[in-house]
């Protein structure tokens, strides 16, 4: 029987916690901290699935939180905070990030598995649409690196990206697959500002960091934050954007999430969370409403970090 241990370590080697797990294990917990940001507080426990690996996350309209377990491949939905997790499908090859197309229907990314540490030679990701009350998944584009991260555009445009590798993909609102969009090592997470010019990433493994990706010209992309000392050890993994295109990011390591408030400027709306995975904004006006921020992490758990409270930022939506 697989202890919790080695599930975690299956997932962690999908996403880059490999790394994170091993450090760990080793007593390095203490990656440098950032200053804390003016109202940081404690993050609130908002549900839990045990024996869980968190990777994607996301809200629909009416403030249901849906997540995705690499251990079991499944996808969960917690209606409200505090609420059981039910599971509504399971992605073959393992599941990994979460968005919604703009039709409205959910997209996971497919292929989560250790596959993708030579994903930019195999190219054996896809992405999938999930019917969410019949939980019907139904691929849509192939030959992507990974799916780690997940960004769609306002006309329908994926952006696809592998932590473990170099290639970011690109599938179009017809169809047609670029795996090799970007070349953009270590790439983790995916989100779009909200004039859909730049795309968002964090840099987990090579050069750790926060970058941001021209849309019209992958070539070009900015440093946001370039990590030095031990800061190199926090692992940034899945972001998201708050209403003014600031960047929030999760860390595995420290175990903080931070805002980006500017090149080089970033400070800890909490801290604690070690194992932490990726970042989502509700929607709606009840459960994981819209304006707060939510966490998911390896750990099976989801809370809430009070401190990124937004009024006007909501998920990711076309």
């Amino acid at each position: 029987m697989r202890t919790r241990i080695f599930d975690r370590s299956i997932r962690v080697g999908v996403t880059g916690a490999l790394v994170a797990g091993s450090l760990l294990a080793l007593g390095v917990s203490g990656a440098a901290a950032a200053a804390p940001c003016p109202g940081s507080s404690p993050a609130v426990l908002s549900a839990q699935i045990p024996g869980a690996a968190l990777e994607g996350v996301t809200v629909d309209g009416q403030g249901r939180l849906y997540t995705t377990d690499l251990v079991s491949g499944r996808i969960f939905r917690v209606d409200a905070p505090g609420q059981a997790a039910v599971p509504i499908a399971t992605v073959p090859g393992g599941a990994g990030a979460l968005a919604w197309s703009p039709d409205g229907s959910l997209l996971v990314g497919t292929g989560a598995n250790a596959g993708v540490l030579i994903g930019d030679l195999t190219r054996a990701a896809s992405v999938a649409r999930v019917d969410v009350n019949s939980g019907a998944v139904t691929p849509i584009a192939g030959g992507l690196s990974a799916a780690n991260g997940l960004a769609v555009a306002h006309d329908g445009t994926i952006y696809a990206t592998n932590d473990f590798g170099s290639l970011i993909g690109k599938v179009s609102p017809g169809g047609a697959v670029d795996p090799a969009w970007a070349t953009f090592p270590s790439a983790n997470g995916a989100a779009l500002s909200g004039d859909n010019r730049w795309l968002y990433v964090s840099r987990t493994f090579a050069n750790p960091g926060v970058s941001r990706i021209s849309v019209d010209n992958p070539g070009y992309s900015e440093s946001l934050v370039d990590l030095v000392g031990l800061e190199t050890f926090s692992a940034p993994d899945g972001l998201t954007l708050d209403s003014r295109d600031r960047a929030i990011v999760p860390t595995d390591i420290s175990g903080e999430v931070w805002r980006i408030d500017g090149p080089g400027q970033y400070c800890s709306l909490t801290s604690g969370l070690q194992a932490s995975s990726v970042l989502t904004y509700g929607r709606g006006n009840s459960g994981f409403a819209a304006g707060h921020l939510y966490r998911a992490g390896f750990d099976g758990k989801i809370f809430e970090i009070p401190a990124g409270f937004d009024a006007g930022a909501q998920a990711a939506t076309p």
